[in-house]
């Protein structure tokens, strides 16, 4: 039986479904993200896992027991929480708020022993905010707020850590922090990890497991290899403009549209910098001639609908070469670049040579006026 588990789960509001057969198994330090577009049910589905939120039908178990019957302090020793929920704590300090994750540990009057202060204190070194512990936790900024809020939970030393949208407010600094604690309390410490993302890239990343959330019901659950084996990023998310990288994992925009006015001679990675360029300017263009596994194809492909490939570790040919000059001579400029030629892209010095022949003024990747 896997650790933490649903079975024909049925979450919703007022006793009206949104989501159905929800069946999930769960493995113990794990981490496991939902994603989805907003509105999907990702944070319902965590609240209703947590009891937070009723469930309408269906069971869950933690360690093969039923949740549904346990005490509230029993199960605030094996599971944590941090929901996206406004906690306003009057008259507190970070240190107070980070110190109710120990009441599950406490007695009668909450006292908190030697031992529970030093917990407190490592939650707070951990998440990088020993320096706010004194602070009123109501004069923090949101990603601040965020990460004494994950302190409390670590004081829990809990077994499941459940969080919706962690690093939401948070800038890039600290979300690649906090994701690392979660990875280091999963692969160090055991605890099993489910949490919402809006970041595909990190959900990839850091996850065993994905739980893609569309619709009615659970689009897919399995490894990040699994779900891009099967399905796109681009329909769970109903994505009508711009493109997912399965290589990069990042999100491109929406590719210039209409016929190439720019022809950028580029490989080895050099030829980047100018297809972002033109991206964001709107310019369609037409590249070559690339090797196939070179990182400039990747990003090519998803940024222009007419890119002219070679295949890997192989001379170009004079077929490449035609296939490329041919729409070199109908754009309006050439941009080199910069790509060093070696021994097998010395077709791409026969390009800039055509360009000179038909008067294509040719720019190079430094150049600030070739897109205008």
């Amino acid at each position: 039986m896997a650790y933490f588990e649903t079975r024909d789960l049925t979450v919703g509001y007022d006793g009206k479904p949104l989501i159905h057969d929800i069946n999930l198994c769960i493995e113990k330090g794990t981490i496991t993200t939902l994603i989805g577009p907003n509105g999907a049910g990702k944070s319902t589905i965590l609240k209703t896992i947590t009891r937070h939120l009723a469930k309408i039908y269906g069971t869950v178990f933690l360690d093969g027991n039923l949740i549904s019957v346990q005490t509230s302090r029993k199960l605030a020793k094996k599971l944590a929480v941090v929901l996206t929920d406004r906690v306003r704590p009057e008259l507190m300090t970070c240190a107070e708020v980070v110190s109710m994750g120990r009441y599950p540990y406490t007695n009668l009057v909450g006292k908190l022993t030697p031992e529970d202060r030093a917990i407190v204190t490592d939650a707070l070194r951990r998440v990088g905010a020993e320096d706010l512990a004194q602070r009123d936790f109501l004069t923090l900024s949101d990603g601040q707020r965020q990460r004494i809020l994950l302190a409390r939970a670590i004081c829990q030393e809990p077994e499941v850590l459940v969080l919706d949208e962690p690093t939401a407010y948070l800038d890039i600094r600290y979300k690649m922090e906090l994701l690392d604690i979660l990875r280091q309390m999963a692969r160090e410490k055991g605890i099993t990890v489910i949490l919402s993302l809006h970041e595909i890239d990190f959900a990839l990343k850091l996850s065993d497991n994905l739980i893609c959330v569309k619709g009615d019901t659970i689009y897919a659950f399995g490894s990040p290899e699994e779900i891009l084996r099967h399905h796109s990023i681009e329909d769970l998310y109903n994505m009508e403009t711009g493109s997912y990288n399965r290589l990069f994992g990042s999100v491109e925009l929406k590719k210039p549209v209409g016929k190439p006015r720019v022809f950028v001679i580029a490989g080895n990675g050099f030829g980047a910098k100018v297809y972002r360029r033109l991206q964001r300017a709107q310019i369609p263009f037409a590249t070559g001639i690339l090797f196939e596994n070179d990182i400039d194809a990747q990003i090519a492909w998803e940024l222009s609908d007419q890119v002219v490939t070679a295949p890997a570790f192989e001379p170009m040919t004079q077929e490449q070469v035609d296939a490329a000059a041919k729409i070199l001579v109908q754009c309006e400029r050439v941009i080199h670049s910069g790509t060093p030629t070696g021994s097998l892209n010395q077709a791409n010095e026969s390009l800039l040579r055509i360009a000179r022949e038909n008067g294509i003024p040719i720019f190079r990747e430094e150049d600030t006026a070739w897109n205008r």
